[in-house]
């Protein structure tokens, strides 16, 4: 979108607190209706929980990503900052296939409309028993007839044990999908979330079901293209700078960031974004007055961890597809969910795996050098290849809080709060969805669009006035 066709936040000073994928879709909406935008992120990077770092020389991610057809707001935006997304991402039918041989499932969706996809993909499917497949038709068009809803949340394995699926297709295609999909256990998981995430693949229409997978670092992919993106509206975006406090003023809010990057300064804005995990956002409003009951609900979430495991192999190493669910097996030791073929992503990564580990509570339990080395093993039985046993390197990447524990009837916050000028942006807030990708964008977008309605506000009652910098800047209340 043009900054000249949109002026909606025309000379509104906004602060967005946090560059994670929330917070640079804010402060992209904002700078595109013409409003002045600071972005403080504490790291050096830009992306949170969603960013590049350097490994061995490589940039690699810090967890590996797949994105749905479905996530409609993550691609428009992704396009707009300038990352052409036919170009950056393998686009690839959906699909839960098993290395050949391993005791898995063979399960893609043809290039067919709608539902044929599906209706062909059950058909075609190996691996699986015919009560397998009546199971999961009958489970499909169930949750079709619901609306992809219950009235009342149960967790996950509760709602598979009511639509009688079979333990095969339990452990083969809707545990790994769980997992995947919501980073909560089955056990603990909410149904009507994960229905969410059906719903947008295996219950629509077939260009939304596809799985995309970055060829790019994630870096690069959205956030540093969205801070060209910023700066070239004329908005500033401060890496390194650590937002240790916040304060009301009578003419709006005051930001303390400490860091080279900001230089220290006491900021002052008509309007705030907090786009902080919740924690750090709990913290920054806690001592405010009025903010104490957010601030507890904010401290409240359980989160779950996520492990990558990256193994270089030879360089002319290929696995016989860009990525394959792995048979999951604690009790025997084997972490390992999914395997990328990063060099089937890149080129200048011929040879580097990465395992995921979502919801890897005991796995992340284990030191590096240990976990490593029963991902490798696992491989090598998986694919019947005994040489993957012994990586060149390896090295295992654990995000402890990766994301909120997904729970039945959980409360999260929308992006309004009872603070003036202050909105909050995450992929916790409010949504159907578990906390993705698209979950953060769609925040961040409507985490802008409450600060234009501040704005509007403001200014129809003249109390909008402006400064810029350290200068006092006007209200939005």
């Amino acid at each position: 979108m043009c900054a000249a066709k949109a002026g909606k936040g025309a000379g509104l000073d906004v602060a967005v607190v946090g560059g994670g994928w929330a917070g640079c879709a804010a402060a992209v909406e904002l700078a595109d209706k013409r409003a002045r935008v600071t972005l403080f992120e504490a790291a050096r990077t830009l992306g949170g929980r969603a960013r590049g770092v350097e490994l061995q020389g490589k940039m690699l991610d810090n967890g590996q990503h797949i994105l749905l057809g479905a996530y409609d707001q993550t691609l428009k935006l992704i396009k707009r900052v300038g990352v052409d997304p036919a170009a950056a991402l393998l686009r690839l039918p959906l699909q839960m296939r098993y290395p050949a041989g391993a005791g898995g499932m063979d399960f893609v969706a043809p290039r067919l409309p709608a539902p044929w996809h599906m209706i062909v993909a059950l058909w075609r499917a190996k691996g699986l028993g015919r009560e397998d497949k009546m199971a999961l038709a009958r489970f499909t068009t169930s949750a079709r007839w619901m609306g992809w809803r219950l009235n009342d949340d149960v967790p996950v394995s509760v709602l598979l044990a009511r639509f009688d699926q079979t333990p095969r297709l339990n452990r083969l295609m809707w545990q790994p999908l769980c997992l995947a999909a919501l980073n909560t256990p089955p056990e603990r998981a909410s149904s009507n979330v994960f229905l969410a995430v059906l719903r947008d693949s295996l219950g629509a229409h077939r260009a939304a079901s596809d799985m995309l997978v970055p060829r790019l670092e994630l870096g690069a992919l959205f956030p540093r293209a969205a801070a060209r993106h910023i700066e070239q509206r004329g908005g500033a975006v401060h890496a390194g700078a650590k937002v240790g406090a916040i304060a009301r003023t009578a003419a709006g809010w005051e930001v303390q960031a400490s860091g080279q990057a900001c230089g220290g300064d006491r900021q002052r804005f008509d309007a705030l974004v907090l786009a902080t995990p919740p924690a750090a956002a709990a913290g920054l409003i806690a001592a405010l007055p009025g903010a104490g009951d957010l601030a507890a609900r904010l401290d409240a979430f359980d989160y779950e961890p996520i492990s990558t495991c990256y193994l270089q192999y030879d360089a002319a190493l290929r696995l016989p597809l860009p990525f394959c669910a792995l048979l999951e097996d604690p009790a025997a030791r084997r972490f390992g969910q999914f395997v990328f073929d990063r060099g089937q992503l890149d080129p200048g990564q011929g040879g580097l795996l990465a395992v995921v580990i979502s919801a890897a509570g005991a796995a992340a339990a284990l030191d590096q050098d240990t976990l490593a080395s029963l991902v490798a093993n696992q491989l090598a039985q998986a694919f019947g290849q005994p040489a993957l046993a012994t990586p060149r390197w390896s090295r295992v990447i654990t995000d402890k809080r990766a994301t909120f524990a997904c729970v039945p009837g959980l409360s999260r916050p929308g992006n309004a709060t009872d603070l003036p000028g202050l909105v909050l942006a995450g992929d916790y807030t409010a949504s159907d969805y578990p906390a993705t990708l698209e979950s953060a964008v769609r925040s961040g977008q409507g985490a802008a669009t409450a600060i234009l309605a501040h704005g509007r506000l403001a200014r129809e009652n003249g109390s909008l006035s402006h400064g810029g910098g350290a200068t006092p800047a006007g209200s939005v209340q």
